[in-house]
């Protein structure tokens, strides 16, 4: 295990590059090379920093979900033989975001570390279809986690018995509903999972009076649009503006070198509310019966619920504690290569290997 998990460590300790755009079109895959130049730590496209490393396949792949058509990227590795079958790993990201931010970057160190990962976007974000633009809905998120499991499994080279799901903060929840409503994932791990229920909404938002006035602007939001179709937007994050969904002193979102690249707008729609305060991702761990892995750590979003979460479900999981802020696990040196060796050893064991696996209850600390 240690010779094996150092291994992948090497192999994750690589960098970005530029993922090219194309217009979106009918349900189709188009592949292409993309080497990563050396000298470069960052390329323009996808968010995030990391050192040099070599080749990752891209192809764009568009598919349907509820009527309108979504925008992705797999992220295959260099050395796929033809005629290959691999697992394949669907990565999504925090809430408000786009594949060009967190869920990319660890969608490539994942093809990077040999193991083929697929991210696209979201309804109503990037280059996705779907309207209102920027519309943080939990369940139609994890609709569109579900249609892009199955359309994974149309995909030549992967392994349909073999799919897993990585969830980087509020995707955590969206991912464990989906896989708790059946979607085929037979491994699931998550990052600085964001995992909030009612309890844990009102010391986020302000206590009863705070969550209140959300619910009440949203509800007002939602009954305006119905009746005249205007959308009304706060900026998704603001260091200024307290009508901001995050408003906080954040530099990943407030800094271009970091999560505010061009693909992603600063917006959120204020009929969100509703939907994102009542979400309760708790819900689903009692049907998560998968091989789960929890990279987290005291300084990161609500560690207890994560524990609380890994305590209800009933299947094998395995909680690996380490040390970083929650956004250092975005796109910040040594954070997300820790979590990717973690990620990727796990995804190793759980989607590579024929035989049973052993049943994991452990609580590692770095």
């Amino acid at each position: 295990m240690k010779t094996r998990f150092q291994l992948i460590t090497a192999l994750a300790c690589t960098a970005l590059v530029a993922c090219a755009s194309h217009s979106p079109g009918t349900p189709r895959s188009e592949s292409r090379g993309i080497p990563n130049p050396r000298g470069q730590e960052r390329a323009a496209g996808v968010g995030g920093a990391g050192s040099v490393g070599g080749e990752v396949r891209l192809e764009r792949v568009t598919f349907p979900s509820e009527g309108e058509t979504l925008v992705g990227v797999v992220y295959l590795p260099a050395g796929m033989k033809p005629g290959e079958k691999l697992p394949l790993v669907i990565v999504a990201g925090s809430w408000t975001t786009v594949k060009e931010q967190m869920a990319g970057l660890y969608a490539r160190r994942l093809a990077e570390a040999g193991i083929p990962a697929m991210t696209f976007d979201f309804r109503f974000f990037g280059e996705s279809g779907g309207q209102p633009r920027q519309y943080e809905s939990p369940e139609k998120k994890i609709q569109d986690i579900q249609n892009a499991v199955r359309f994974a499994r149309t995909l030549p080279y992967v392994d349909t018995k073999r799919l897993g799901g990585l969830g980087v903060c509020a995707s955590a929840g969206y991912m464990a509903h989906a896989i708790a409503r059946g979607a085929p994932l037979k491994s699931f791990a998550t990052v600085a999972a964001w995992m909030h229920d009612a309890r844990t909404v009102r010391s986020l938002y302000g206590g009863e009076a705070g969550v209140r006035q959300r619910l009440q602007a949203g509800e007002a939001a939602r009954a305006r649009y119905e009746k005249t179709g205007e959308v009304e937007y706060v900026p998704a994050h603001s260091n200024t503006d307290k009508r901001a969904a995050m408003f906080s002193p954040l530099d990943y979102y407030s800094n271009p070198s970091r999560g505010a690249v061009p693909q992603w707008d600063n917006r959120f729609t204020v009929m969100s509310w509703p939907e994102w305060l009542r979400f309760d991702a708790l819900e689903a761990a009692p049907e998560v019966r998968v091989p789960t892995l929890f990279v987290h750590t005291d300084e990161s979003a609500l560690p207890d619920n994560v524990g609380r979460f890994a305590a209800a479900m009933p299947g094998p999981k395995d909680l690996f504690w380490i040390e970083g802020q929650h956004l250092d696990f975005y796109d910040r040196e040594p954070y997300v290569t820790k979590a990717v060796a973690a990620v990727a050893d796990h995804f190793e064991r759980t989607l590579r290997r024929s035989a049973p696996l052993p049943s994991l209850q452990s609580s590692r600390r770095e």
